[in-house]
């Protein structure tokens, strides 16, 4: 699970195993495997640091493919 932050500063916990696409547009879009989509503040380099770090921390390989 990774903490991210809604455009209005709300934040709240992502599942980070469910990320599909995270794409900036100019705002970034996260697109998880159930279809659900959530605009965030943070880059998407940050969510991509964010859920290695998350993997890394659990003992998983940082892709799965």
């Amino acid at each position: 699970m990774i903490e991210v932050s809604r455009l209005n500063g709300s934040v709240f916990v992502l599942n980070a195993d469910l990320i599909e696409t995270v794409e900036a547009n100019p705002d970034t879009v996260v697109t998880l495997l159930n279809g659900h989509r959530y605009v965030v503040k943070e880059t998407p380099g940050e969510i991509m640091e964010r859920a290695a770090a998350y993997r890394a921390k659990r003992g998983l390989p940082l892709s799965l493919t």
